[in-house]
């Protein structure tokens, strides 16, 4: 059992944005910002990877890619033959920027699989969000990436689960995202193992209240984004953002740590609230760009391609 050579596919994963203040491990948003992978099955044996745009020239351009290792992974899981591999990477997805990178990566890779063995072992969207929960660890980013929109994950003695929800239609988004990088396993390192009782029910509250301000009421947004789980003890790492995102809550704007950080998510209730946001973040101190985004609700794509389109 084989891939066929010169199949080809395409796949586009979205990146996310996970916790969104108290929803830790659990809430996550797909953002309309991209990367594009085109994988081709080839009889050379080897897998070769050419990187355009973010991580070009940094990130490995052989097996050791976080995209390829994903790709084979899975194909050996299934056990297929693994084909010489051609990838083409066309990333948008910033690393290291709490944007969901490396779950992206893990989504492309799982795809890219998908389709390459398409009419040879079908994997099902459950079998997608099992396999990158195994590789990514937790699915706050993976759900969103392969479902879009809003998404509430959680995991059982079965595996991981996920509901989609819409995301109210006044609800925009601003990206704040340094120059620099943070790594997540440091932001993790600074978690503590347990927390007071009072700020767990706190956060459950304020999570549960988030659900209901992004699918129905955006006007509590700013109440429903407080959070005692998890940012306070990360801010020690990355200052800069701690100060933006207080800098941000002091006027009004419901601002968080996306995901591990350092970039910092503002959701905005309506678009002038958003260019207010975005006036104070240009203001803030520290090299920031402020990203306009939407809510990406396709998620994760994946086509096989037709002779006329392989590279």
């Amino acid at each position: 059992m084989g891939v066929p050579a010169g199949r080809s596919v395409r796949v586009r994963v979205p990146a996310t944005s996970a916790n969104l203040g108290p929803g830790f491990d659990t809430l996550g948003l797909a953002l309309n910002v991209h990367d594009h992978i085109t994988v081709t099955a080839t009889e050379t044996p080897g897998v070769r990877v050419r990187v355009r745009g973010v991580g070009e020239g940094s990130v490995p351009q052989d097996e050791r890619n976080l995209v390829a290792a994903t790709l084979l992974h899975v194909l050996r899981s299934a056990g297929c033959a693994v084909p010489g591999l051609e990838i083409v990477a066309e990333n948008g997805i910033p690393h290291g920027r709490g944007m969901g990178s490396s779950g992206a990566a893990i989504v492309a890779g799982i795809l890219a699989a998908k389709g390459l063995m398409e009419g040879v072992e079908e994997i099902s969207d459950d079998d997608v969000l099992r396999i990158a929960n195994e590789l990514e660890g937790h699915p706050d980013n993976v759900a969103p990436a392969i479902f879009g929109g809003l998404t509430i994950a959680w995991v059982d003695d079965e595996g991981p689960h996920h509901q989609k929800l819409a995301v109210h239609r006044g609800v925009s988004l601003l990206l704040a995202v340094p120059v620099r990088e943070l790594s997540t396993e440091v932001a993790r390192s600074l978690q503590p193992e347990s927390v007071p009782h009072r700020d767990a029910v706190f956060n459950l509250a304020r999570a549960a209240l988030l659900v209901a301000a992004l699918s129905q009421s955006p006007e509590l947004l700013l109440p429903a984004t407080e959070d005692r789980l998890h940012q306070t003890y990360r801010a020690e790492a990355m200052p800069e953002t701690s100060s933006l995102v207080t800098a941000l809550r002091s006027e009004g704007h419901a601002a968080v740590v996306s995901g591990a950080g350092p970039s910092v998510l503002v959701l905005c209730s309506d678009p002038e609230q958003r260019i207010r946001a975005a006036e104070l973040v240009e203001a803030a101190d520290g090299d920031w760009q402020a990203m306009l985004l939407a809510v990406d609700i396709a998620g994760a794509t994946v086509e096989v391609l037709p002779a006329s389109e392989r590279r």
